[in-house]
């Protein structure tokens, strides 16, 4: 495996805090932090944020109080985000502030809350994407400040948050045609997508085992670099509790992802000279090794049958989805039941969406306690 350091790695292709393109509404620098530092604590300081604890990313919190949520799962990308820039030689605090928001707009129950409301939305003609979403949270919905709407977000920053995991061209999506389309995002904004694949690969397949849908005579068998973690493990800790066990293969499987996430980018590199070049590159650079990127799918496939798709999780999943059509239909003809403050700050919005953006805001738990109060099952 290729030696990487600092002084070998990628620190030409840093984007540096002096280039940012800067705000949409113009601040004084503060004294000691700089701007990419602010945007992380402002993401950091939001309600949407805070809220990712109380909203599911793979199990609900009924089952346990030991399995990840959608905010220990940002920290979890975060941490790994972090690593592999500063291996890289890339900006921390750029990559920092993105793996932090890149999750703020999801809506309760996941990538299924996220799929029934895009389905509520196409009957008007338009669609929920969480990262669109996210964008707007940062830009309208969070108000904490007198001067200005908004979180007030550096250009890069909100970037990163609608091209982290897509790419688009000019007029595709008009509502971003601010965020230069047709370009690559910064190699920090790439780099957020797959860290977020690293830390949800392992998790995954963690809470799976705790929850009991994951086999390890079946994981030896269908993800390659899980057994060889396993015969490693046995024979550097013969006798050692198979939960115990699963946890050391779990740290292996994130180190050889993170390692091969960081070799895969650097030999993706060697052609490109600097950030202008990550932008007009033919592709994306930040990218596996081919082994790497062979364990992530098997990871992937495996956790989709064992995992995402168990009928335990799958009746879960039909039952909340359910709840939100019902609340979306029901806030549709009762939209007096909707705070009165909310409907006076989003009183230039089309009822659909007015109602989406709320029904997406809440976390599972007061979605939960909305739908009880209303008499919705």
């Amino acid at each position: 495996m290729l030696a990487v350091t600092p002084e070998n790695a990628l620190a030409r292709l840093r984007l540096p805090v002096e280039r940012s393109r800067g705000r949409r509404y113009p601040e004084l620098p503060h004294a000691y932090r700089n701007e990419f530092r602010r945007d992380r604590d402002r993401v950091v300081h939001a309600r949407a944020f805070r809220r990712l604890e109380n909203k599911t990313q793979v199990f609900t919190p009924g089952l346990s109080d030991h399995f990840r949520n959608r905010l220990t799962h940002t920290i979890e990308v975060s941490q790994i985000a972090r690593t592999v820039a500063s291996v890289l030689g890339l900006n921390e605090d750029l990559t920092e502030a993105l793996a932090l928001a890149h999750d703020i707009g999801h809506p309760p129950f996941g990538h299924s809350g996220e799929a029934e409301l895009d389905a509520m939305m196409r009957r008007f003609g338009e669609r929920f994407d969480h990262n669109l979403h996210a964008l707007r949270i940062v830009e309208s919905f969070e108000n904490p400040y007198p001067r200005f709407p908004g979180l007030n977000l550096t250009f890069e920053v909100r970037e990163g948050i609608v091209k982290h995991s897509r790419d688009f061209q000019p007029g595709e999506i008009p509502e971003l045609d601010e965020y230069l389309p047709g370009l690559l995002p910064p190699l920090e904004a790439q780099l957020i997508d797959l860290c977020d694949e690293i830390a949800y690969n392992a998790a995954d397949l963690d809470d799976g085992y705790s929850a009991g849908m994951v086999n390890i005579a079946e994981a030896k068998t269908a993800v390659n670099q899980f057994a060889e973690l396993h015969e490693a493990t046995d024979c550097q800790f013969p006798g050692l509790a198979e939960r115990v066990r699963l946890k050391e293969i779990v740290r292996g499987l994130i180190d050889g992802l993170v390692s091969g996430l960081i070799e895969g980018t650097v030999t993706a590199c060697a052609g490109v000279p600097d950030v202008d070049g990550v932008r007009t590159h033919p592709g994306r650079v930040a990218r596996f090794t081919p082994e790497a990127a062979q364990t992530s799918v098997q990871l992937k496939k495996f956790l989709r049958a064992s995992v995402y798709e168990s009928p335990a999780l799958v009746r879960e999943r039909k039952d909340s989805v359910a709840k939100i059509a019902r609340l979306f239909e029901f806030f549709l003809e009762h939209p007096d039941r909707m705070p009165a403050v909310y409907r006076e700050e989003s009183a230039g919005e089309p009822l659909h969406r007015q109602v989406c953006d709320y029904i997406a805001g809440m976390t599972d738990g007061f979605l939960l306690r909305m739908a009880a109060q209303l008499g919705i099952s």
